[in-house]
């Protein structure tokens, strides 16, 4: 059984958008609804069944699976009580469903009767197990989409029954505040359809591009290790900062803007990188003074090996 959890925000803002939608009811009508009750967060009212095309099941109820769920109903793809999740974890349980207001089941077969598309966000090393629990349930009207880092198309459809639907999908954590950057590969069995909802259901939360699954190790050491990355060069600004007389939380500021800003440029202007920063880079000026410097400690260099050394080890890890 699935349960609604809705926190007193999420409730606040249904109860809001109703109170609007009445006051445009004519006289005659607003006297009809005289005697019914809007009925409090947990009770009955949304329990019951909702028309609607689409319907969304978290098998893991994580930070993630918590920042998917919110982008999907932020966007408008769905309400609250078409989303159902279901975690081992209690408090990851209570965490999400009083995030989303989505509706809270006691297992993965509850998830599984009552949402047509499946997100599994479960840890590697659980995702075995998940997927011996929901294999006897999964039928053809299931589509499974796979955060689960390492865990290949194969392994997943040598898991289910044959022909299965399943996307595999690299998410990173900007995702968390909407600015993901995700890659997502369609099995053998997924349609063109299941793409075409997979890439909206993910650019609810940032960017999503469709990549065969052999790129997806690439796509890992790039945007999926890639915020730690630019965590370091913006604390190594930040440090510079500090260093040039400036206090710390000023330093880190500019420098996370700065950043920030730079990555905006790139995707707003359409022009190349390199070309951005000739842009900056004055003949005999502070810029190229600055970048002769990260030219001989070899920034580029070692920002690629980075990159390369994050996909091999993803490759390794899916066997």
């Amino acid at each position: 059984m699935c349960r609604l959890v809705m926190s007193d925000k999420v409730w606040t803002r249904e109860l809001q958008a109703a109170a609007v939608a009445v006051q445009r009811f004519t006289p005659a009508a607003r006297r009809r609804l005289d005697g019914f009750a809007l009925c409090p967060p947990p009770a009955a009212c949304y329990n019951r069944a909702m028309p609607a095309k689409l319907t969304i099941g978290f098998l893991g109820a994580g930070r993630m699976a918590t920042a998917l769920a919110q982008g999907f109903v932020r966007t408008g793809m769905v309400r609250p009580p078409q989303l159902f999740a279901s975690d081992v974890a209690p408090a990851a349980r209570k965490a999400f469903g009083a995030a989303t207001g989505a509706r809270i089941c006691a297992n993965n077969a509850d998830v599984l009767a009552a949402a047509s598309v499946l997100v599994l966000a479960v840890k590697p090393q659980q995702v075995p197990a998940v997927l011996r629990e929901i294999q006897p349930r999964f039928t053809p009207r299931h589509l499974l989409i796979s955060i689960a880092a390492g865990i290949a198309l194969a392994q997943l459809e040598a898991a289910l029954p044959p022909k299965a639907r399943v996307i595999r999908v690299m998410p990173n954590t900007p995702a968390l505040i909407g600015a993901g950057a995700s890659g997502f590969a369609p099995g053998a069995a997924a349609t063109a359809a299941d793409a075409r909802l997979a890439e909206r259901l993910l650019s609810a939360v940032g960017l999503a591009v469709a990549v065969k699954e052999a790129q997806l190790d690439a796509v890992t050491g790039l945007s999926g290790s890639g915020p730690a990355y630019g965590y370091q060069f913006i604390e190594a600004l930040s440090d510079g900062g500090v260093a040039c007389g400036l206090p710390r939380d000023l330093a880190t500021k500019l420098a996370a803007q700065t950043v920030l800003g730079a990555a905006r440029m790139v995707l707003e202007t359409g022009e190349h990188p390199g070309a951005l920063k000739d842009a900056v880079t004055s003949p005999g000026g502070t810029t190229i003074e600055g970048i002769h410097e990260l030219e001989k400690g070899r920034l580029r260099g070692t920002v690629m090996n980075a990159v390369r050394a994050a996909a091999e080890k993803s490759r390794k890890l899916a066997g």
